[in-house]
């Protein structure tokens, strides 16, 4: 099987590794400005996905949309239909810690979350999802030859854009959780489900009483995306 309800592609269309920001606009930014030779693969819905190369590797970029719902159906259509083996997720997160400031770059080890979406995985416990350690551990390493700073720790994903339960939000705190995201719990358990790959590394967008504008969102944040592209 090769088009399904949500990507219109043949097979082999899309790389190993598929780089997934929310934003088809960043999408299209990364093609772009990253990859030679870059192919428009996917547009259903303008939710862009190109194929390029990048330092002579095939890689892939695609949009997710926001949410958990939507990154669920797009990375479950990659692992599952056509043959993508790693997806690392690069996006903004509101950052938790006092260790945090805007433009510092995290990655999820873990996930905790608000959402139901494990439940389908009927396992009666509670499940905690979590990044590949491949992948986060080249992450770590990429970003030393990089002199990048990259804060490794818990992510809280989360359904609820407005009106987060502030109480949540002060337990997650000092439960030494980093950042809020809206889409890394759905992608780690869907990489577990298919014994995939899957990393969440994100760009702090905003803090109490300072936030980036949607178009520094949109294009500053590079640091973020060579480093993804270095461990593609």
């Amino acid at each position: 099987m090769a088009t399904t309800p949500h990507i219109d592609a043949m097979p082999g269309d899309f790389a190993k590794t598929v780089l997934m920001p929310g934003d088809p606009l960043r999408s299209e930014h990364i093609a772009k400005t990253y990859l030679k030779d870059a192919k428009l693969v996917n547009n259903v819905r303008g939710v862009q996905g190109y194929t390029g190369l990048y330092n002579g590797k095939r890689v892939s970029v695609m949009a997710s949309g926001m949410g958990m719902p939507a990154i669920g159906i797009y990375s479950y259509e990659l692992f599952h239909y056509f043959q993508v083996e790693n997806i690392i997720r690069i996006g903004t997160c509101g950052g938790l810690s006092s260790s945090l400031d805007v433009r510092d770059l995290c990655a999820a080890m873990s996930s905790f979350t608000t959402s139901s979406y494990a439940h389908k995985f009927g396992f009666a416990g509670t499940i905690a999802p979590t990044a590949s350690y491949s992948l986060l551990r080249a992450a770590d390493e990429a970003a030393k030859r990089m002199q990048i700073k990259l804060h490794i720790g818990t992510f809280l994903c989360s359904d609820i854009f407005y009106g987060e339960d502030e109480k949540s939000l002060e337990a997650a705190q000092k439960l030494g959780v980093l950042a809020v995201e809206m889409e890394s719990a759905a992608l780690y358990l869907n990489a577990m489900e298919a014994g995939k790959n899957a990393l969440c590394l994100c760009t702090v967008s905003d803090m109490p009483g300072n936030e980036l504008t949607p178009q520094e969102r949109q294009k500053s944040l590079d640091e973020m995306f060579r480093l993804a592209l270095e461990i593609a």
